[in-house]
C-alpha cells in the first residue's frame, strides 16, 4: 500500500534520513522504533508532505507522493497525527470532527461521527466541551478521531502515548488495534517499544536516520539489540 525506498531529508546541511526504504502493506500495522533524533517524525513528516525529500521516492497505492501538497495527500486518503496531537484548542470537540471531515462531500459524516464515538465514548460524552479543557487522555483520543473522520485508508501515528499514564496508554493502543481491525491500515511511530510490538504485526528500527532492524513484531521482540536498546532488559 505504501512504498519509501532511498528517501533522503536534509535540514540544510544536515542529512535526517538516509536511504531510508520501508513497506507497509494493506490491513497491516507496521511500527517505526528508534530513539529521540532517529528519524521517525521526519519520516511521517516526509510521507504526509509537511516536508519534501532531497531524494527518492514515496508511493500510496501505486501512486507517487513526493512533491505532491499536503492537502492534496489528505485527500488521496492519509491522515496523519502528528506528535503533540495538535487539536484546535478553541473548538468544541464536535467542531474538531467535524473539521476532520473536511475534505469530504458524501453522506457518511454521521455515520463516522457514530463510530468515533463508539471508538471513544468519552468523547461523546464531552461532545460540546470546548478542546482545550480536556485532559492529555481525551485530546489523544480526539486528535486521533479527527483523523478517522477524513475515512483514511492509510493512518500515521506519531508517539500516541507520549505524556499518558499506563492506564490510558493502554486503552488508546486497544483502540488502535480496533481501528486496524475495521479496515485502516496503520503506521505507527511509538517510543514504547514494547506496547507498540505488542500490536504491530511487523516493524523497522530507525537509527541516526538509517534502518538499522526490521523483521516481524515477533522477531524484533527477540532481537537481543532490540531487547536491550528499546525493551529495558
Amino acid at each position: 500500500m505504501l512504498s519509501v525506498d532511498v528517501l533522503d531529508v536534509a535540514y540544510g546541511q544536515i542529512r535526517a534520513l538516509k536511504g531510508v526504504a520501508l513497506a507497509v502493506g494493506r490491513g497491516e500495522i507496521v511500527a517505526l522504533l528508534g530513539n529521540n533524533g532517529a528519524g521517525k517524525t521526519t519520516t511521517l513528516k516526509t510521507i504526509s508532505g509537511l516536508l519534501r525529500p532531497t531524494s527518492g521516492t514515496i508511493t500510496l497505492e501505486g501512486q507517487p507522493l513526493a512533491g505532491v501538497p499536503p492537502h492534496e495527500i489528505v485527500m488521496r486518503g492519509l491522515a496523519h497525527v502528528p506528535e503533540g496531537r495538535r487539536i484546535f484548542n478553541r473548538l468544541t470537540v464536535r467542531e474538531n470532527l467535524v473539521m476532520g471531515a473536511y475534505t469530504r462531500r458524501d453522506a457518511g459524516i454521521a455515520a463516522d461521527l457514530d463510530r468515533v464515538f463508539a471508538l471513544f465514548p468519552r468523547l461523546g460524552e464531552r461532545v460540546a466541551q470546548v478542546a482545550g479543557t480536556l485532559s492529555g487522555g481525551e485530546q489523544q483520543m480526539l486528535a486521533i478521531a479527527r483523523a478517522l473522520m477524513l475515512g483514511p485508508r492509510l493512518l500515521l501515528l506519531d508517539e500516541p502515548s507520549m505524556g499518558l499514564a499506563p492506564v490510558l496508554v493502554e486503552q488508546i493502543f486497544d483502540t488502535i488495534v480496533d481501528i486496524n481491525r475495521q479496515g485502516t491500515t496503520i503506521l505507527l511511530v511509538e517510543q514504547n517499544a514494547a506496547m507498540a510490538l505488542s500490536i504491530a504485526h511487523r516493524g523497522y528500527v530507525l537509527e541516526t536516520g538509517s534502518i538499522a532492524l526490521a523483521g516481524t513484531a515477533a522477531e524484533l521482540s527477540d532481537n537481543a539489540d532490540v531487547r536491550r536498546a528499546y525493551l529495558g532488559e
